[in-house]
């Protein structure tokens, strides 16, 4: 590994890539530090203390949140516009034409979800503005309409310009920048968790057993993960033999590697972005009126249904994971378009015409490898959850963060692999190749 490394920073480009993406997650985590101002953290703390929706919005900003910086909201505006548009495309037929333009067309929809990252991010910071007046942590002589514009302002300006990082770490960066942003918030708060579990169970007889128990259900977390990541189904393909000229072209032999889970993380954090949604419209509800209302009642029991460890917030995370799982599949391969590329180049599968027959085959094995990888990344994310709230064993990531963080570093150890082997030096799933044999 340590050799991989080195060969990686042999390579000018690749060097610079990983510099600037290095480079560009210490920004980031420098503006988690900058307090917005008019909050009383100590009191701020303590509501974070007592999990729920606040904990879910605090992992995507990195811990953010919970110190009340300008990066509070995280890039989750930017997913859930991202997620709105992706839908959009779909229903509105001038988003289509502009999706099948090209470059052009995929630039203009770049701009819309823009525009509708600082919409989100606006109205979100305006709810945390009600949820925050409501719980009393706004430190004394700040009106309300002072109050609301500052954090507004701020918490807006701060989802853009995450954003904007994210978009340049994508594109001059390694991996995908918006991935590593949560990648980054997620990892910085290891250490942490690391003491708090020493501090929890020091004195305790079984400490030893505990901890053992802890290590070898988070390792095969992790192994379950890279097994289904690394999974696929390969489709054997044929190529006919062509005579042109004196030469013959064709004839080989190959294959179509369909990933089990083709979505990777996408599924994960759409579907946790979108359950967010309900706790915070309910508490901003519930502000507004009495406790003896049924508008508060109902609220209430929405924010309780919608969180942890109720059994309707977890199968609906589950339903949606495997929705998002097929949903994004959809979007990023399309069967018939495989099948009209192999036709047209004279391939074919053995067994089965080309041509329609051939699309068919195709996305019936893709609907059912992707049935298996999607319930499969569900139970993965819910697992440690159940692990917690059941048998008290804690697990401060959770199944969601685990999947987050294994398959963004997957696909960010895949890109540099993709730069090395082009470069003709030896790269990590190389040498991971050699270590298994």
């Amino acid at each position: 590994m340590i050799e991989s490394i080195r060969n990686a920073f042999k390579i000018p480009e690749l060097k610079k890539r990983i510099l600037f993406t290095l480079g560009m997650i210490a920004i980031y985590r420098l503006g988690t530090h900058i307090p917005t101002p008019g909050v009383n953290i100590e009191k701020l703390s303590s509501m974070f203390d007592r999990g729920g929706v606040l904990g879910f919005l605090d992992l995507f900003s990195g811990g953010a949140l919970s110190r009340f910086s300008l990066f509070a909201l995280g890039i989750a505006p930017y997913i859930n516009a991202s997620i709105i548009m992706q839908l959009l495309v779909y229903v509105i037929p001038y988003l289509e034409r502009l999706s099948k333009e090209g470059e052009e067309g995929r630039k203009k929809i770049s701009q819309f979800t823009r525009y509708g990252t600082v919409i989100i991010g606006a109205l979100q910071a305006f709810g945390i503005t009600f949820m925050l007046q409501r719980q009393g942590v706004v430190l004394p002589g700040l009106q309300f309409w002072q109050f609301t514009s500052i954090v507004v302002l701020s918490l807006t300006a701060g989802s853009a310009f995450l954003m904007w990082l994210g978009e340049q770490m994508t594109d001059r960066g390694v991996g995908n920048g918006i991935s590593l942003l949560i990648f980054a918030g997620i990892v910085s708060r290891l250490p942490a968790a690391v003491i708090k579990i020493y501090a929890q169970f020091k004195g305790e007889p079984y400490f030893v057993p505990k901890l053992l128990l802890m290590g070898i259900g988070a390792v095969l977390i992790v192994a379950g993960v890279v097994y289904i990541y690394e999974g696929q189904r390969k489709i054997p393909v044929q190529y006919a033999k062509r005579v042109v000229g004196r030469k013959i072209y064709g004839g080989q032999s190959t294959h179509i590697p369909l990933r089990v889970n083709q979505a990777g993380v996408i599924p994960v954090i759409f579907a946790m972005s979108i359950l967010m949604f309900p706790g915070m419209i309910a508490n901003m509800f519930m502000s507004r009126f009495e406790s003896s209302s049924t508008i508060y009642w109902f609220c209430e029991k929405v924010g309780v249904f919608l969180q942890p460890p109720h059994i309707v917030y977890y199968s609906l995370y589950c339903a949606m994971i495997i929705f998002f799982s097929y949903f994004y599949t959809a979007i990023t391969f399309n069967p018939k378009d495989v099948a009209d590329n192999m036709k047209k180049w004279g391939g074919f599968i053995p067994g089965i015409r080309a041509g329609r027959p051939t699309s068919e085959f195709i996305d019936r094995t893709l609907v059912r490898i992707t049935l298996a990888g999607s319930i499969f990344l569900a139970v993965i994310a819910i697992m440690p959850s159940i692990l917690i709230y059941v048998f008290k064993v804690p697990f401060y990531f959770g199944g969601t963060a685990l999947l987050i963080v294994v398959g963004v570093a997957l696909d960010t150890v895949k890109q540099m692999e993709a730069h090395m082997v082009t470069r003709h030096y030896e790269g990590f799933m190389k040498k991971r190749g050699k270590f298994l044999r």
